[in-house]
Protein backbone atom coordinates (compact mmCIF):
# COMPACT_ATOMS: atom_id res chain seq x y z
CA UNK A 1 0.00 0.00 0.00
CA UNK A 2 2.61 2.58 0.99
CA UNK A 3 4.43 1.69 -2.46
CA UNK A 4 1.15 2.14 -4.31
CA UNK A 5 0.94 5.31 -2.64
CA UNK A 6 4.56 6.41 -3.51
CA UNK A 7 4.02 6.14 -6.76
CA UNK A 8 0.69 7.61 -7.05
CA UNK A 9 2.55 10.53 -5.31
CA UNK A 10 5.58 11.06 -7.98
CA UNK A 11 2.91 11.22 -10.21
CA UNK A 12 0.93 13.95 -8.52
CA UNK A 13 4.56 15.70 -8.05
CA UNK A 14 5.21 15.49 -11.87
CA UNK A 15 1.83 16.64 -12.72
CA UNK A 16 1.99 20.08 -10.43
CA UNK A 17 5.60 20.45 -11.82
CA UNK A 18 3.90 20.91 -15.23
CA UNK A 19 1.47 22.88 -14.16
CA UNK A 20 3.69 25.39 -12.52
CA UNK A 21 6.12 25.05 -15.32
CA UNK A 22 3.10 25.73 -17.68
CA UNK A 23 1.59 28.98 -16.22
CA UNK A 24 4.73 30.55 -15.12
CA UNK A 25 5.83 30.76 -18.37
CA UNK A 26 2.43 31.49 -20.13
CA UNK A 27 1.98 34.02 -17.85
CA UNK A 28 5.24 35.72 -17.73
CA UNK A 29 6.23 36.00 -20.94
CA UNK A 30 2.92 36.80 -22.65
CA UNK A 31 1.51 39.59 -20.95
CA UNK A 32 3.91 42.14 -20.53
CA UNK A 33 6.29 44.28 -17.73
CA UNK A 34 4.55 42.93 -14.71
CA UNK A 35 6.69 46.06 -12.86
CA UNK A 36 4.01 48.38 -14.93
CA UNK A 37 1.26 46.75 -14.16
CA UNK A 38 1.92 46.63 -10.50
CA UNK A 39 2.32 50.24 -11.13
CA UNK A 40 -0.77 50.91 -13.51
CA UNK A 41 1.15 52.36 -15.65
CA UNK A 42 1.52 55.55 -13.16
CA UNK A 43 5.75 55.01 -13.26
CA UNK A 44 8.72 56.44 -13.89
CA UNK A 45 12.35 55.19 -14.26
CA UNK A 46 13.36 54.91 -10.41
CA UNK A 47 9.85 53.37 -9.44
CA UNK A 48 10.04 50.50 -12.20
CA UNK A 49 13.72 50.07 -11.12
CA UNK A 50 12.82 49.62 -7.33
CA UNK A 51 10.29 47.31 -8.25
CA UNK A 52 11.99 44.99 -10.87
CA UNK A 53 15.09 44.68 -7.93
CA UNK A 54 11.87 44.13 -5.13
CA UNK A 55 10.36 41.47 -7.05
CA UNK A 56 13.50 39.77 -9.30
CA UNK A 57 11.61 41.22 -12.48
CA UNK A 58 14.99 42.30 -13.54
CA UNK A 59 16.74 38.80 -13.70
CA UNK A 60 16.82 36.53 -16.51
CA UNK A 61 13.66 34.46 -17.48
CA UNK A 62 15.38 30.96 -16.19
CA UNK A 63 16.38 32.73 -12.81
CA UNK A 64 12.86 34.14 -12.12
CA UNK A 65 11.34 30.96 -12.97
CA UNK A 66 13.57 28.92 -10.24
CA UNK A 67 13.37 31.42 -7.79
CA UNK A 68 9.31 30.95 -8.31
CA UNK A 69 9.96 26.94 -7.47
CA UNK A 70 11.55 28.04 -5.05
CA UNK A 71 8.65 30.58 -3.51
CA UNK A 72 6.51 27.55 -3.88
CA UNK A 73 8.80 24.86 -2.89
CA UNK A 74 8.08 23.87 1.11
CA UNK A 75 11.91 23.74 1.65
CA UNK A 76 13.86 26.60 -0.11
CA UNK A 77 17.17 28.24 -0.09
CA UNK A 78 17.08 31.54 1.00
CA UNK A 79 20.12 34.06 0.93
CA UNK A 80 21.52 36.13 3.88
CA UNK A 81 21.72 39.33 2.23
CA UNK A 82 18.81 41.74 2.55
CA UNK A 83 19.42 43.17 -1.08
CA UNK A 84 18.41 39.56 -2.58
CA UNK A 85 15.18 38.64 -3.59
CA UNK A 86 15.39 35.05 -1.53
CA UNK A 87 16.02 37.21 1.50
CA UNK A 88 14.25 35.65 4.26
CA UNK A 89 12.22 39.42 5.13
CA UNK A 90 9.47 39.53 7.84
CA UNK A 91 5.95 38.95 6.60
CA UNK A 92 7.14 37.83 3.13
CA UNK A 93 7.73 34.06 4.12
CA UNK A 94 6.17 31.73 7.14
CA UNK A 95 9.23 30.49 8.12
CA UNK A 96 11.09 28.17 10.21
CA UNK A 97 15.22 27.88 9.64
CA UNK A 98 16.93 24.47 9.14
CA UNK A 99 20.44 25.38 8.61
CA UNK A 100 22.86 27.35 7.13
CA UNK A 101 24.99 26.59 3.71
CA UNK A 102 27.33 29.45 3.05
CA UNK A 103 25.87 32.49 2.72
CA UNK A 104 22.10 30.67 2.25
CA UNK A 105 19.80 29.18 4.77
CA UNK A 106 17.85 25.87 4.02
CA UNK A 107 14.15 27.19 5.42
CA UNK A 108 11.01 25.26 5.98
CA UNK A 109 8.21 27.20 4.91
CA UNK A 110 4.57 27.69 3.74
CA UNK A 111 3.95 27.59 -0.43
CA UNK A 112 4.70 31.44 -0.81
CA UNK A 113 2.20 32.84 -3.73
CA UNK A 114 3.79 36.01 -3.89
CA UNK A 115 1.60 39.43 -3.84
CA UNK A 116 -1.19 40.79 -5.58
CA UNK A 117 -0.65 43.56 -8.39
CA UNK A 118 -3.96 45.06 -7.53
CA UNK A 119 -4.43 44.98 -3.83
CA UNK A 120 -2.03 47.15 -2.27
CA UNK A 121 0.70 44.14 -2.05
CA UNK A 122 -1.55 41.65 -0.30
CA UNK A 123 -0.55 38.45 -0.30
CA UNK A 124 -2.02 35.90 -2.74
CA UNK A 125 -2.40 33.19 0.05
CA UNK A 126 -4.45 35.31 1.96
CA UNK A 127 -7.02 36.20 -1.10
CA UNK A 128 -7.33 32.85 -1.71
CA UNK A 129 -7.78 31.68 1.57
CA UNK A 130 -10.92 34.08 1.77
CA UNK A 131 -12.69 33.23 -1.04
CA UNK A 132 -11.84 29.11 -1.34
CA UNK A 133 -14.10 27.94 1.73
CA UNK A 134 -17.27 29.99 0.04
CA UNK A 135 -16.13 28.17 -3.49
CA UNK A 136 -15.91 24.37 -1.82
CA UNK A 137 -19.12 24.67 -0.14
CA UNK A 138 -20.62 25.96 -3.25
CA UNK A 139 -19.21 23.06 -5.15
CA UNK A 140 -19.92 20.63 -2.36
CA UNK A 141 -23.70 21.88 -2.31
CA UNK A 142 -23.91 21.45 -6.32
CA UNK A 143 -22.64 18.09 -6.01
CA UNK A 144 -25.22 17.15 -3.21
CA UNK A 145 -27.78 17.78 -4.88
CA UNK A 146 -26.48 16.35 -8.49
CA UNK A 147 -25.85 12.83 -6.40
CA UNK A 148 -29.19 12.92 -4.76
CA UNK A 149 -31.66 13.49 -7.99
CA UNK A 150 -29.30 11.85 -10.32
CA UNK A 151 -29.53 8.82 -8.19
CA UNK A 152 -32.75 8.86 -8.07
CA UNK A 153 -34.03 9.76 -11.45
CA UNK A 154 -31.50 7.46 -12.73
CA UNK A 155 -33.46 4.64 -10.98
CA UNK A 156 -36.73 6.17 -12.42
CA UNK A 157 -35.06 5.81 -15.55
CA UNK A 158 -33.95 2.00 -15.21
CA UNK A 159 -37.01 1.03 -13.83
CA UNK A 160 -39.19 2.61 -16.37
CA UNK A 161 -37.20 1.73 -19.47
CA UNK A 162 -37.94 2.75 -22.88
CA UNK A 163 -40.66 4.69 -21.50
CA UNK A 164 -42.00 8.34 -21.71
CA UNK A 165 -40.45 8.80 -18.52
CA UNK A 166 -37.06 7.04 -19.54
CA UNK A 167 -37.19 9.78 -22.27
CA UNK A 168 -38.24 12.54 -20.55
CA UNK A 169 -35.14 12.02 -17.77
CA UNK A 170 -32.67 11.30 -20.98
CA UNK A 171 -33.80 14.55 -22.45
CA UNK A 172 -33.21 16.46 -19.28
CA UNK A 173 -29.82 14.91 -18.45
CA UNK A 174 -28.44 15.07 -22.54
CA UNK A 175 -29.54 19.13 -21.65
CA UNK A 176 -27.73 19.69 -18.33
CA UNK A 177 -24.52 18.33 -20.24
CA UNK A 178 -24.70 20.11 -23.00
CA UNK A 179 -26.08 23.69 -22.26
CA UNK A 180 -22.52 25.78 -21.19
CA UNK A 181 -22.65 26.72 -17.67
CA UNK A 182 -22.30 30.53 -18.12
CA UNK A 183 -25.88 30.08 -20.18
CA UNK A 184 -28.12 28.54 -17.52
CA UNK A 185 -27.33 30.81 -14.53
CA UNK A 186 -28.40 33.98 -16.63
CA UNK A 187 -31.34 32.08 -17.37
CA UNK A 188 -31.71 31.05 -13.70
CA UNK A 189 -30.93 34.32 -12.40
CA UNK A 190 -34.04 35.88 -14.27
CA UNK A 191 -36.25 33.35 -14.06
CA UNK A 192 -35.97 32.55 -10.31
CA UNK A 193 -34.33 35.64 -9.61
CA UNK A 194 -36.31 38.40 -10.95
CA UNK A 195 -39.32 36.54 -12.91
CA UNK A 196 -40.65 34.45 -10.00
CA UNK A 197 -38.77 36.51 -7.44
CA UNK A 198 -42.17 37.32 -5.79
CA UNK A 199 -42.80 33.09 -5.29
CA UNK A 200 -39.37 31.88 -4.60
CA UNK A 201 -38.02 35.02 -2.58
CA UNK A 202 -34.57 34.11 -4.11
CA UNK A 203 -31.85 37.24 -5.53
CA UNK A 204 -30.30 37.02 -8.77
CA UNK A 205 -26.90 38.04 -6.72
CA UNK A 206 -25.83 37.58 -3.45
CA UNK A 207 -22.97 35.58 -1.79
CA UNK A 208 -23.02 33.62 1.66
CA UNK A 209 -22.13 36.37 3.59
CA UNK A 210 -24.43 39.45 3.42
CA UNK A 211 -23.74 43.08 5.03
CA UNK A 212 -26.29 43.98 7.40
CA UNK A 213 -28.60 47.37 6.91
CA UNK A 214 -27.56 49.24 9.50
CA UNK A 215 -24.04 48.61 9.05
CA UNK A 216 -23.87 46.21 12.34
CA UNK A 217 -21.69 43.19 10.70
CA UNK A 218 -22.77 40.47 8.16
CA UNK A 219 -25.06 37.84 8.29
CA UNK A 220 -25.20 34.33 6.37
CA UNK A 221 -27.63 34.04 3.57
CA UNK A 222 -28.30 30.72 2.93
CA UNK A 223 -30.33 31.05 0.21
CA UNK A 224 -28.11 32.56 -1.74
CA UNK A 225 -26.22 29.55 -2.40
CA UNK A 226 -29.64 28.12 -3.97
CA UNK A 227 -29.52 28.61 -7.38
CA UNK A 228 -25.64 29.38 -8.29
CA UNK A 229 -25.29 25.54 -6.61
CA UNK A 230 -28.38 24.17 -8.58
CA UNK A 231 -26.85 25.53 -11.86
CA UNK A 232 -23.29 24.42 -10.94
CA UNK A 233 -25.22 21.00 -10.52
CA UNK A 234 -26.81 20.48 -13.58
CA UNK A 235 -24.03 19.15 -15.78
CA UNK A 236 -22.84 16.59 -12.81
CA UNK A 237 -26.84 15.62 -12.36
CA UNK A 238 -26.84 14.87 -16.16
CA UNK A 239 -23.95 12.57 -15.84
CA UNK A 240 -24.85 11.10 -12.77
CA UNK A 241 -28.77 9.77 -14.17
CA UNK A 242 -27.02 8.26 -17.40
CA UNK A 243 -24.26 6.50 -15.54
CA UNK A 244 -26.95 5.41 -12.51
CA UNK A 245 -28.99 4.21 -15.50
CA UNK A 246 -26.36 2.19 -17.44
CA UNK A 247 -25.05 0.55 -13.99
CA UNK A 248 -28.81 -0.39 -12.83
CA UNK A 249 -29.72 -2.03 -16.18
CA UNK A 250 -26.52 -4.16 -16.43
CA UNK A 251 -26.96 -5.12 -12.66
CA UNK A 252 -30.70 -5.97 -13.61
CA UNK A 253 -29.00 -8.50 -16.15
CA UNK A 254 -27.38 -10.48 -13.64
CA UNK A 255 -28.63 -13.94 -12.22
CA UNK A 256 -28.97 -13.16 -8.31
CA UNK A 257 -31.27 -10.16 -9.16
CA UNK A 258 -33.41 -12.70 -11.14
CA UNK A 259 -33.16 -14.96 -7.94
CA UNK A 260 -34.28 -12.03 -5.78
CA UNK A 261 -37.38 -11.61 -8.31
CA UNK A 262 -38.03 -15.34 -7.94
CA UNK A 263 -38.13 -15.37 -4.45
CA UNK A 264 -40.84 -12.91 -4.12
CA UNK A 265 -39.13 -9.36 -3.10
CA UNK A 266 -41.01 -6.19 -4.51
CA UNK A 267 -38.95 -4.12 -6.76
CA UNK A 268 -38.05 -1.61 -4.13
CA UNK A 269 -36.35 -4.34 -2.44
CA UNK A 270 -34.39 -5.75 -5.06
CA UNK A 271 -33.01 -2.02 -5.87
CA UNK A 272 -32.15 -1.17 -2.31
CA UNK A 273 -30.69 -4.84 -1.24
CA UNK A 274 -29.44 -6.01 -4.03
CA UNK A 275 -28.88 -3.73 -7.19
CA UNK A 276 -27.87 -0.46 -5.92
CA UNK A 277 -24.68 -0.89 -4.09
CA UNK A 278 -22.85 -2.58 -6.94
CA UNK A 279 -24.23 -0.48 -9.33
CA UNK A 280 -22.63 2.62 -7.40
CA UNK A 281 -19.14 2.49 -8.42
CA UNK A 282 -19.23 4.38 -11.66
CA UNK A 283 -20.92 6.87 -10.12
CA UNK A 284 -18.49 7.22 -7.18
CA UNK A 285 -15.59 7.68 -9.76
CA UNK A 286 -17.52 10.44 -11.48
CA UNK A 287 -18.93 12.32 -8.59
CA UNK A 288 -14.73 12.04 -6.95
CA UNK A 289 -13.63 13.89 -10.58
CA UNK A 290 -16.54 16.29 -11.16
CA UNK A 291 -16.19 17.90 -7.42
CA UNK A 292 -12.39 18.77 -7.98
CA UNK A 293 -13.20 20.32 -11.46
CA UNK A 294 -16.17 22.06 -10.09
CA UNK A 295 -13.84 24.31 -7.84
CA UNK A 296 -12.47 25.61 -11.78
CA UNK A 297 -15.99 25.05 -13.16
CA UNK A 298 -17.67 27.82 -10.76
CA UNK A 299 -15.75 30.66 -12.71
CA UNK A 300 -18.39 31.88 -14.48
CA UNK A 301 -21.16 30.79 -12.22
CA UNK A 302 -19.79 32.61 -9.10
CA UNK A 303 -19.55 35.87 -11.27
CA UNK A 304 -23.41 35.66 -12.71
CA UNK A 305 -24.66 35.44 -9.27
CA UNK A 306 -22.18 37.56 -7.45
CA UNK A 307 -21.38 34.66 -5.20
CA UNK A 308 -17.76 35.95 -3.34
CA UNK A 309 -15.51 32.62 -4.57
CA UNK A 310 -12.09 31.89 -5.70
CA UNK A 311 -13.94 31.75 -8.95
CA UNK A 312 -15.07 35.22 -9.30
CA UNK A 313 -11.70 36.17 -7.88
CA UNK A 314 -9.93 35.02 -11.05
CA UNK A 315 -12.45 36.90 -13.40
CA UNK A 316 -11.45 40.19 -11.10
CA UNK A 317 -7.89 39.09 -11.44
CA UNK A 318 -8.02 38.50 -15.26
CA UNK A 319 -9.78 41.66 -15.79
CA UNK A 320 -6.80 43.89 -13.85
CA UNK A 321 -4.08 41.71 -14.80
CA UNK A 322 -3.80 40.46 -11.17
CA UNK A 323 -1.11 38.17 -12.90
CA UNK A 324 -0.05 36.29 -8.86
CA UNK A 325 -3.76 36.27 -8.14
CA UNK A 326 -4.43 34.20 -11.21
CA UNK A 327 -1.30 31.79 -11.19
CA UNK A 328 -1.77 31.26 -7.76
CA UNK A 329 -5.32 30.20 -8.43
CA UNK A 330 -4.74 28.07 -10.81
CA UNK A 331 -2.13 26.39 -8.47
CA UNK A 332 -4.28 25.81 -6.05
CA UNK A 333 -7.16 24.17 -8.28
CA UNK A 334 -4.48 21.79 -9.76
CA UNK A 335 -3.15 21.07 -6.44
CA UNK A 336 -6.74 20.45 -5.19
CA UNK A 337 -7.41 18.19 -8.02
CA UNK A 338 -4.65 16.16 -8.21
CA UNK A 339 -5.34 15.49 -4.00
CA UNK A 340 -8.95 14.51 -4.57
CA UNK A 341 -7.43 11.85 -7.27
CA UNK A 342 -5.00 10.38 -4.90
CA UNK A 343 -7.55 10.08 -1.94
CA UNK A 344 -10.38 8.55 -4.65
CA UNK A 345 -7.10 5.89 -6.00
CA UNK A 346 -6.48 5.29 -2.15
CA UNK A 347 -9.81 4.28 -1.36
CA UNK A 348 -9.93 2.34 -4.38
CA UNK A 349 -7.08 0.30 -3.50
CA UNK A 350 -8.18 -0.44 0.13
CA UNK A 351 -11.34 -1.65 -1.29
CA UNK A 352 -9.82 -3.76 -3.66
CA UNK A 353 -6.26 -4.59 -3.54
CA UNK A 354 -6.37 -5.77 -7.18
CA UNK A 355 -5.86 -2.57 -7.91
CA UNK A 356 -2.44 -2.22 -6.07
CA UNK A 357 -0.93 -4.81 -8.59
CA UNK A 358 -1.76 -3.18 -11.84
Amino acid sequence: MIRYFLHKAGYALLTLFGVVTVIFFLFTILPGDPARMMLDQNENSEQLAIIRKKYGFDKPVSTQYMYYLNDLSPVSLHSKFPDDYTFLSEGKYNAARLFSIGNNELVLKTPYLRESFQKSGKKVSEIIGNTLPNTFLLALAAIIIAVIFGILLGIVSAVYKDTVTDRLIALISTLGMSIPSFFSAILFAWVFGFVLHEYTNLNMTGSLYEVDDFGEGSFIQWKNIILPAVVLGIRPLGVVIQLMRNALLETFSQDYIRTARAKGLSEWQVIRKHALKNSMNPVVTAISGWFASMLAGAVFVEFIFGWNGLGKEIVEALSNLDLPVIMGSVIVIAATFVIINILVDLVYAWLDPKIRLQ
